[in-house]
């Protein structure tokens, strides 16, 4: 018989997949002895048949359950329902992955009219009897019966004010009560039948709900930025209750073993005093800082230090707990690896190496690279005066500026259509994520530091303030208030997530700089990668941005990109229609010493290091004005001005432009078509690289080019270009009197230079896989047209797996790269292979460029710390087998 339900003592914190992390953490910390509520999870394999049953829960799924509450009730001396000693559960989702906010909760399951009344006497204080009944009934109504909570705060505000209250803890028994009634009626409005009152109705209907949320919009969506699995499930995790709220002798909070925003080695977190766990964390109460616990329960407080010191030994890393004291006994509801910003991640894992909790190699797989973005963004300039408007909670560092927006699908369309905001809310809720991800921060008004709106933005590594209090949100009108001053819809503030400070109008930005444990790190990341690591630059100040960040070489220089200056771009259109080669060479004789200039600053930057550079790629008509553009201005001089010297040049340039025009340019006279029609334009390029090494050679500089033949797709394009370059070559070393290393290699990017690549090898001194073409020419999508039209849906709809321009295929254009590295070195062993896509600076496909056995990837500069530490990852898990990251 399948075994659907564990109580705790079952359980361990390596069974992950089948209890989820909440519920192995549960089981886990029951076994070595802490003090942890007892209860029993449902599996994610339950969840799993639950779905296969038509969302219908199992017989025997059910038949478990009901045995493992009845083994819960023995323990605890209590029964579910009993009027005289009742037992009042939580009902919890856990899946596999943390999912924050995500999924729904259910507390003091089992009240009902008969049983508050027993709560009452036993703890002789009916008033936290009540008031734990109505915060059942709420909950179990937003969560279960699908009520918006809405109507429950607004019924219990205008009780507050009409007895003149300002706060919850004010409420006598008699008020919640009062608001008991009001709430009862606003489920009966809603779903025309009475609140259940039946406990194990109340029970499997809540274990429906918590199966149901696996596939609500904001898990869904959750799911997908995070790429966790569908198919994994949730547990159920089922607990006795324990109360933060009998009195000023209990309490709950969450807090972190260490700071989650800087790393720092103290207790961070929030408590809140006669409360229950969802105060904390929705934002409805604003809560004390954790280390105020010292002076309120001196007692406790060393228990629960001890306790967290305990845990992080145990698990080796950093913890994010769930706390609850109930009448002075301190209870530990969940444990979990604590989500953290990237300066967190790297200064917690660099410390616990020097304090001998982790290795080196553990250190490096604690950090996830796509984090390290969040480091190399941007901060505000303090240079400049800042105008403080107000100040919150700093909750996720770094700085943003953008138009203020409300509504979370407003943000989502304006971001969309590429506006900079900034979503401003009195708090966050989990159907929020939308808002969030298109929005440059976050802005609360009420919550503190572990509220849904700093959780999820430190984890996305947004900046975000929260429990900002002076600010007055009035949704309706779309504006906010700070004393005597208005910010209203999609005016222009900028915030500050280290410091919580809010500024009027945009103040400059500038780049970062690298902290020494970032610095360590990526040291220990060079040690253990066996992978070479280039950026793409194609501008000397770019290479110098590479070279800082620890860029080994340039893996893609885009001459292109040199001609598209201004005051470059004249003299290429006059290149471009020359009617004869005597024109032509005169423009590209302009263009030479531009180009060179160029190459001697990049070989500068890259200080003996490689250069990849890659001769003109584009179609020619790139350069020239948009053709329809260009009709509309010669229809124009047609009418207004015939005859005149202007219409004379627009209609020859038209003319041009007509005569480069493509069908589909991408396929077109392009790359080293170019150079086989144009062959003077490959020349005055390699000359320009050639002079640049020997003005170098002169300074007494080393200068490694290795120039790219680009597009071939037939050994003998690269052939005949290799033998241009190379007489090149010969010329300047003849003139120049200086001798110079270069190698010349090709771009495969074209699906027939992989399958021929041995015979291109017998031409090639490197390959380098330009796997954004080979993507499109593999998939047969134009990239451009694919993401504006398609690409998104077949993602949203599991078509695909990934954004192929983002995550390389390794299935389809990945089977291309390993064939064309085995046939190209099966004709030079010795082959120098890389790739040059955006793919790397992704972490997966770095994975699998080591795998593949390329000698190096490249990316843009600021991605070369990412890549060095996938790439020293990629290593350290397939020496160990290892197959994923150790945190999510």
């Amino acid at each position: 018989m399948e075994k659907y339900v564990y109580l705790f003592h079952e359980g361990n914190g390596d069974k992950k997949e089948l209890l989820g992390g909440k519920g192995a953490n549960l089981a886990e910390m029951t076994r070595i002895g802490l003090p942890v509520p007892y209860g029993f999870t449902i599996s994610t394999q339950a969840c799993n048949a639950y779905y296969d049953s038509g969302k219908k829960i199992p017989a025997l799924v059910e038949a478990q359950a009901l045995e493992a509450l009845s083994r819960l009730e023995e323990k605890m001396g209590k029964r579910l329902g009993d009027a005289q000693n009742p037992l009042l559960v939580s009902v919890r989702s856990g899946s596999v992955f943390s999912m924050p906010g995500m999924m729904d909760t259910v507390l003091n399951l089992g009240m009902n009219d008969e049983t508050v009344v027993g709560m009452a006497k036993l703890t002789n204080n009916p008033r936290f009897a009540y008031d734990s009944y109505r915060r059942f009934i709420q909950m179990f109504s937003n969560v279960v019966l699908d009520i918006d909570t809405y109507y429950f705060e607004q019924f219990l505000e205008e009780v507050r004010e009409h007895k003149g209250y300002s706060s919850d803890p004010e409420m006598s028994a008699e008020d919640w009560q009062e608001v008991i009634v009001g709430y009862k009626s606003i489920v009966k409005k809603h779903t025309r039948k009475e609140f259940p009152q039946d406990p194990k109705e109340q029970l499997f209907l809540a274990i429906n709900a918590v199966f149901d949320s696996w596939n609500n919009q904001r898990a869904i969506v959750y799911r997908r930025l995070n790429k966790i699995p569908d198919h994994l499930g949730t547990a159920v995790n089922i607990q006795s209750m324990v109360f933060g709220n009998m009195g000023n002798d209990s309490g709950t909070g969450v807090a972190f073993t260490r700071n989650p925003s800087t790393g720092e080695h103290v207790l961070y977190g929030e408590y809140l005093i006669n409360a229950q766990g969802e105060d904390v964390v929705a934002g409805i109460r604003t809560p004390q800082p954790i280390a105020t616990l010292k002076d309120e329960m001196p007692e406790v407080y060393q228990q629960f230090t001890e306790t967290c010191k305990r845990l992080e030994q145990h698990y080796q890393e950093m913890q994010d707990i769930e706390f609850t004291v109930e009448r002075g006994k301190l209870f530990i509801l969940q444990t979990r690896n604590g989500k953290r910003t990237a300066q967190a991640a790297i200064r917690i894992a660099v410390e616990m190496v020097a304090e001998g909790i982790i290795d080196k190699k553990t250190a490096l797989l604690r950090v996830d690279p796509d984090q390290l973005n969040q480091l190399l963004h941007r901060r505000i300039d303090d240079k400049y005066q800042r105008t403080l408007l107000a100040k919150g909670l700093p909750a996720s560092p770094g700085a943003a500026t953008g138009q203020v927006v409300f509504d979370a699908d407003e943000a989502e369309q304006l971001g969309n259509e590429g506006k900079k905001v900034i979503l401003v809310r009195p708090e966050t809720t989990p159907d929020d994520i939308h808002g969030i991800v298109a929005s440059q921060a976050i802005l609360t008004s009420r919550g503190g530091m572990t509220s849904h709106a700093a959780v999820v933005a430190r984890g996305m590594g947004k900046a975000c303030i929260c429990g900002c209090e002076p600010l007055k949100i009035d949704l309706k009108a779309k504006q906010f208030t700070v004393g005597e001053t208005v910010v209203k819809y999609r005016e222009t503030i900028t915030i500050d997530g280290s410091t919580g400070e809010i500024m009027l109008g945009e103040i400059p930005m500038i780049d970062p700089e690298l902290s020494d444990e970032f610095q360590l790190l990526l040291a220990w990341a060079d040690q253990e990668r066996k992978i070479g690591v280039r950026a793409n630059a194609d501008n000397p100040e770019d290479a110098q941005k590479a070279f800082d960040f620890g860029a080994g070489g340039i893996g893609l220089c885009r001459t292109e990109h040199m001609f598209m200056d201004l005051k470059r771009i004249p003299i290429v259109q006059k290149m471009i229609l020359a009617e004869n080669y005597a024109e032509r060479m005169e423009a590209l004789d302009e263009l030479l010493p531009m180009q060179q200039g160029d190459f001697e600053g990049i070989f500068e930057a890259m200080q003996g290091h490689p250069v990849t550079i890659r001769l003109l790629d584009p179609p020619l008509h790139e350069f020239l004005p948009d053709k329809e553009e260009l009709l509309v201005e010669v229809t124009k001089l047609q009418i207004l001005n015939p005859g005149s010297t202007e219409l004379k040049e627009k209609e020859l340039l038209l003319k041009k432009v007509r005569q480069l025009d493509e069908f589909n340019p991408m396929l077109g006279h392009r790359g080293c078509r170019l150079g086989m029609i144009f062959p003077e334009i490959y020349d005055m390029q390699a000359k320009a690289i050639f002079y640049a090494a020997a003005k170098l050679a002169d300074k007494g500089m080393e200068v490694k080019p290795e120039i790219m033949i680009p597009l071939v797709g037939h050994v003998n394009e690269l052939k005949e270009m290799r033998q241009l370059v190379v007489d090149a070559g010969v010329r300047i070393q003849e003139e120049t009197g200086k001798q110079f290393d270069y190698t010349v290699g090709t771009m495969i990017e074209i699906p027939r230079a992989a399958l021929t690549a041995d015979q291109i090898a017998e031409e090639a001194d490197f390959f380098s896989f330009g796997t954004n073409d080979l993507t499109q020419t593999t998939f047969g999508y134009s990239r451009d047209d694919a993401e504006g039209k398609f690409l998104q849906a077949y993602i949203e709809h599991k078509v695909l797996p990934d954004n192929p321009f983002a995550v390389l295929d390794q299935d389809g254009v990945g089977k291309l790269v390993e064939m064309g590295v085995k046939l190209g070195r099966g004709t030079k062993p010795t082959l120098k292979t890389g790739i040059c896509g955006e793919h790397g600076g992704e972490k997966s496909s770095i994975d699998f460029c080591y795998r593949t056995g390329l000698d190096y990837v490249s990316c843009s500069p600021y991605r070369v710390p990412l890549a060095r530490l996938a790439a020293a990852q990629a290593t350290i898990r397939h020496e160990n087998k290892e197959e994923v990251y150790t945190t999510a």
